[in-house]
């Protein structure tokens, strides 16, 4: 073993122990919870061990992936939601999305982020195990968040925002997560210009449309989209993992993200991490 790699792996060794790793990504799988306006994921194995077999006995299996990019956990970026014809920074819209691609604001101009990132938990705020169905989470929930956890926002901060909502991703009755009928809780147009002001870099939800979507209404209106995206260029990052950092009352860690170079796409698959320092 050269001097090289013994320094990598002590340095491995060292950073393995030092921290822990939350994965804040959903499992892709087929039938899962999502919204209805993005092609499904879908996956498929066109060739399977022993179909095609070599001469020394070995053979390989492969997959098809068929998936909208904003399904599972994902990443919007700025070109992904538009207001009165324009983008953020004034584009318009029809004209930067000719081609099928997005070449300004496609996902593939998100940089890797590498950031500060602090979880608030607004059950723990409300002395619930969930927010309730359809309930918008104002600035005064996520002000006493900050002040609870003792955990202020600024300027780049990552800011992911724990409804509880996430308790179903997995429950049985599929329908349940996405909340057609009963409405689904998030972050309102207040919340939105709450987390503007301080200048967040991106925001997070372990919901499908990251803001309120009242009972019956679905994505009619999505004034937080507009708020972050179009007018502020913050990113939003939905269908988070989040029970395992509450659980465990992880309010601040390092934020560990990077979506796919899909060039010219309007969002991208994630698996985001939070890392922090063991005690």
């Amino acid at each position: 073993m050269t001097t090289s790699a013994t320094h990598a792996d002590r340095l491995l060794d060292a950073v393995q122990q030092g921290v822990a790793i939350y994965d804040l990504g959903r499992r892709l799988t087929i039938g899962m919870p999502q919204s209805p306006n993005h092609p499904p994921f879908w996956l498929t194995m066109p060739r399977r061990h022993g179909d095609m077999v070599r001469a020394d006995g070995g053979s390989a299996a492969n997959d098809l992936l068929v998936m909208g990019t904003h399904v599972g956990t994902h990443i919007d970026a700025l070109a992904h939601v538009s207001q009165d014809g324009r983008l953020h920074g004034g584009a318009d819209a029809v004209a930067a999305g000719t081609g099928g691609r997005f070449e300004e604001l496609g996902v593939h101009t998100i940089a890797p982020m590498v950031r500060r990132g602090v979880l608030l938990d607004i059950p723990a705020v409300l002395g619930q195990e969930r927010c309730p169905a359809g309930y918008e989470i104002t600035a005064a929930d996520l002000e006493a968040a900050v002040a609870r956890q003792n955990t202020p926002v600024g300027p780049g901060d990552v800011v992911l925002i724990r409804s509880g909502w996430g308790q179903l991703f997995d429950h049985e009755d599929r329908t349940r997560y996405g909340g057609k009928d009963s409405g689904v809780p998030g972050v309102g147009a207040e919340g939105a210009q709450w987390l503007a002001d301080r200048e967040v870099h991106a925001a997070g939800a372990d919901t499908i449309a990251f803001e309120c979507l009242p009972p019956g209404k679905g994505h009619s209106t999505l004034p937080a989209h507009r708020i972050l995206l179009v007018e502020h260029g913050i990113y939003i990052i939905e269908t988070m993992a989040l029970e395992e950092l509450a659980r465990d009352q992880v309010h601040q860690f390092t934020f560990v993200l990077a979506p796919l170079p899909l060039y010219g796409a309007t969002g991208s698959p994630v698996r985001p991490l939070a890392v922090v320092g063991r005690a």
